[in-house]
């Protein structure tokens, strides 16, 4: 699959669904069925009930009900004496949708959004019917509904972390791998330990197992698990962390609560990169939203980015300052004007070219660029998480060897205070990790990613049937 296909929303088309009056129902039947349509919703002012639909009122309604459809119609009279309430409903939803038809000279028209890709083979099958599905001119200023591909597992299972954020506008680009991976990084930065995270990669493939019971409702959430787990302990083997600082392994890299400071740094640095990360992908959505000069002028955008790598660039030469400081500085100053004018620029058409219009650009140029300061450090909680990790952990470790030396009872409570330590900073830590990974995903990255949201795509959907028999309620619909 193209890599295009793998990050679009799949592409729609406005239609409409044309039948001659006599003909509506079949025509009908066969969209419903395909499940590729999504139909406007019905107006409910002063509407009139269908004959299936007053049946159905006089009838015990399940909850969990699936509606299907008959391929001819069956009388609702016939449908309550066999005791088909499925049937009933589907008919009652047909009948709705069919008398919001529009007519015209007897033939008839319904409007939606259809699959582009599913327009051919709906076309073969309702040709022979009468009926026919036409494409239309997408209404001014309204987004086609958004479905995602999801083709790939990886995909299926970050998901959620998008949606329930927002969903994805149809213009824009779909970040749901990306977001989480990026997800389970940023909790591995603050649970960087061996040990716990080999238990959540532990925990992740019970999960991938479908057990039953109460954790088969969260089966879903192994990949998160899985992946933080796989950081965790690579960022494990960085810290030298064993259930602590237990002197098992010699860190690779360094030992957190030594240099808190070199930590810190490193916290904000990755966060630079998510960032920047953050800013190109917003670029890219604005440049679709609404062209070029949208991607140029808007603080999600290429504006935004001069604004963020002027303000890094500074950072950076002034943190090295003997090195790079006495070049990297003043350029950094002038990509950082260059994005204050084009941000301001932008700001001050969206207000309108006026005294009022200018006062409120240069409030919110203000708001812009202490967010994208404070963005910016929001990111050293990588690091600060990671360090009340690794201190938690490390006074764990300590009562663990003070009390080893009292004899076999000594022992015996050293071993309660390591487990039970260790438990208390594994559920805490987990906890406050996934937490602010979720809240640097969605306030710091996603802000930048995301201008507006979406509508997902609903086609209208109930199944065929080819037979009215009594119920088998242990079989679902065919």
């Amino acid at each position: 699959m193209p890599w295009r296909e793998a990050v679009e929303p799949v592409r729609m088309e406005r239609v409409a669904v044309v039948a001659p009056r006599p003909l509506l129902r079949d025509v009908l039947v066969v969209v419903a069925d395909s499940g590729q349509v999504e139909l406007d919703a019905p107006v409910e002012t002063g509407r009139v009930l269908g004959p299936a639909a007053r049946r159905l009122e006089d009838m015990p309604v399940d909850q969990a009900l699936v509606p299907v459809l008959a391929q001819h119609a069956v009388d609702p009279d016939r449908l309550v004496e066999l005791g088909r309430v499925d049937l009933l409903a589907g008919e009652a939803a047909l009948q709705t949708l069919a008398a919001d038809a529009m007519e015209r000279d007897g033939v008839t028209a319904l409007t939606g959004w259809a699959v582009a890709g599913a327009l051919p083979g709906l076309r073969a099958v309702l040709t022979p019917l009468g009926g026919a599905v036409v494409r239309l001119e997408a209404p001014p200023g309204v987004d086609p509904p958004t479905l995602l591909p999801g083709r790939s597992p990886l995909h299926q299972h970050f998901s959620p972390l998008v949606a329930t954020y927002g969903t994805v506008p149809y213009a824009d680009v779909d970040p749901t791998v990306v977001a989480g991976i990026a997800y389970v990084a940023m909790f591995g930065m603050m649970f960087g330990d061996v040990g716990h995270g080999l238990l959540l990669v532990v925990a992740g493939l019970l999960l991938r197992s479908r057990p039953h019971g109460r954790l088969a409702k969260v089966a879903r959430a192994w990949p998160f698990v899985l992946g933080a787990g796989v950081a965790a302990t690579a960022v494990g083997f960085l810290y030298g962390e064993v259930f602590g600082p237990t002197g098992a392994l010699e860190p690779v890299w360094l030992s957190p609560t030594d240099e808190p400071v070199t930590v810190l740094v490193a916290g904000i640095a990755v966060g630079a990169v998510l960032l920047a990360g953050a800013y190109a992908l917003g670029t890219l959505n604005r440049r679709r939203e609404g062209g070029w000069p949208l991607a140029l002028y808007a603080p999600s955008g290429a504006a935004g980015i001069a604004l963020f790598l002027g303000l890094g660039a500074i950072a950076v030469g002034w943190y090295f300052d003997g090195t790079w400081g006495h070049w990297l500085v003043p350029v950094g100053a002038a990509v950082w004007a260059v994005g204050l004018v084009l941000v301001f620029v932008g700001l001050l058409y969206g207000a309108g070219f006026s005294a009022t219009g200018a006062v409120q650009a240069f409030v919110e140029l203000l708001d812009t660029v202490i967010q994208v300061g404070a963005n910016l450090l929001s990111f050293a909680r990588l690091a600060a998480f990671g360090l009340a990790h690794a201190a938690l952990s490390g006074l764990v470790w300590q009562a663990t060897r003070d009390l080893a030396g009292g004899g076999l009872l000594g022992w015996v409570w050293s071993a309660l205070v390591f487990l039970l330590g260790n438990a208390v900073a594994f559920t805490l830590e987990a906890l406050v990790a996934a937490v602010q990974a979720l809240r640097l995903e969605y306030y710091e990255l996603f802000s930048r990613v995301f201008q507006g949201q979406g509508r997902p795509f609903r086609p209208w959907h109930i199944p065929m049937v080819s037979t009215l028999s009594a119920p088998d309620r242990s079989e679902s619909p065919s």
